[in-house]
C-alpha cells in the first residue's frame, strides 16, 4: 500500500482486520487494527482506514507514562473516540503482550482498558470511558433528524425523551416506541449526514427497551461513509450516561444492548453504570481476528 512510515521498514505498518463485540468473524463490527503506528502521520492514516474500508480503524502509538496514544479513523475522516476499534485493538495487543491493564491517549481524553480472557477462552475486553454528559435536543434539531430519518414524534418512547449524549463523541439518543419502528430502518442517507456534519454528532443512536435491562439499538453513520455500524461501543456509553443522568435505570446497572441483528452482524456489548455520576462508563465486548495484511 502507498503509505510511509510503520514498523517494516518501508512496508507500512502491518495492518489488522478483527471484528468487535462478537466470538464470531462473521458478526459484530469490523475493525482495523495498527499495533504499532510510529511514523505514520495523519494523511498516511487515513489512507490505511480509506484502504482497510471499515468503519473506523485505530493506530497505536507507544506514549509517555506506559500509556498507549490512540487515534481513529474511519475512511473519511479522523473521530476523536470509537469504541469497537478500542475494544478490537486491546484484544489484539493483548494476544500479542498478555492480558492487563491499558491507559488509551485519545482526542476525547485517556480512556483505560482491561483485557482477559472469557471462560470460555474467548479474548474480551472493557473501557471505561471518560466522564459523559447529555444535553437537551432543540426542537429544530429534533424535528430535521425525525424527518431524516423518516420518523414521526409518535414513533417515539415518551418515557425515555430525546437527548444528545456523549461519552467521547456526540450522538442524539432516540427511544423508539416499538421493536417494529426499530426494525424499519430506511433513511434520508445525504440529509442525516448533512445535519450530523452540522452539528458534531458521529452516529445516531436509536434504541428500543425491551425491558429493564435490555435494550436493542441501531446506529446510522453516514459521517463515515457506512450506512450503519453494527455495534457501537461509544454509542452504548453514551446511552449508559443518558441512562443515569436521567433517572432511567437503578442504579448501579448492568445493560445488555443488543446491536446488528436487524443487518446480519450480531453484536452483544455489556454496559456498566456507576451510580456516580462523576465517572465513566464501562463497556465489555469479545473481539476476534479475522486476518491481517501488509
Amino acid at each position: 500500500m502507498a503509505v510511509t512510515g510503520g514498523n517494516r521498514a518501508g512496508r507500512g505498518p502491518e495492518v489488522l482486520r478483527y471484528t468487535a463485540f462478537s466470538t464470531d468473524p462473521a458478526g459484530g463490527n469490523q475493525a482495523g487494527v495498527v499495533l504499532d503506528a510510529t511514523g505514520l502521520d495523519a494523511a498516511g492514516m487515513l489512507a490505511v482506514a480509506a484502504e482497510v474500508g471499515f468503519s473506523e480503524t485505530a493506530f497505536l502509538s507507544p506514549g509517555g507514562g506506559g500509556g498507549l496514544d490512540v487515534r481513529y479513523f474511519s475512511p473519511l475522516a479522523e473521530v476523536s473516540f470509537c469504541g469497537h476499534a478500542t475494544i478490537a485493538s486491546a484484544v489484539a495487543h493483548a494476544e500479542r503482550h498478555g492480558p492487563g491493564r491499558l491507559i488509551y491517549r485519545t482526542a476525547a481524553g485517556e480512556v483505560g482498558v482491561l483485557t482477559d480472557r472469557a471462560a470460555d477462552g474467548s479474548w474480551r475486553a472493557t473501557l471505561t470511558s471518560v466522564p459523559p454528559a447529555t444535553r437537551e435536543l432543540p426542537e429544530a434539531d429534533l424535528r430535521a433528524l425525525l424527518e431524516a430519518l423518516g420518523w414521526s414524534a409518535a414513533d417515539l418512547d415518551p418515557a425515555l425523551p430525546p437527548r444528545a449524549a456523549y461519552a467521547g463523541a456526540w450522538h442524539p439518543v432516540l427511544a423508539a416506541r416499538s421493536r417494529q419502528r426499530l426494525a424499519a430502518l430506511d433513511y434520508d442517507l445525504a440529509a442525516l449526514g448533512a445535519l450530523m456534519a452540522a452539528r458534531g454528532w458521529t452516529t445516531v443512536d436509536l434504541v428500543w427497551r425491551e425491558d429493564a435491562t435490555t435494550f436493542h439499538a441501531r446506529n446510522p453513520f453516514p459521517p463515515g461513509g457506512v450506512v450503519e455500524d453494527p455495534a457501537t461501543g461509544a454509542a452504548a456509553a453514551a446511552l449508559g450516561g443518558y441512562l443515569r443522568e436521567g433517572g432511567h435505570v437503578a442504579l448501579p446497572a448492568r445493560l445488555t444492548v443488543l446491536q446488528g441483528h436487524d443487518m446480519g452482524r450480531p453484536s452483544t456489548l455489556h454496559v456498566g453504570i456507576p451510580a456516580d455520576p462523576a465517572t465513566g462508563i464501562a463497556v465489555t465486548g469479545s473481539a476476534v481476528a479475522m486476518g491481517a495484511t501488509a
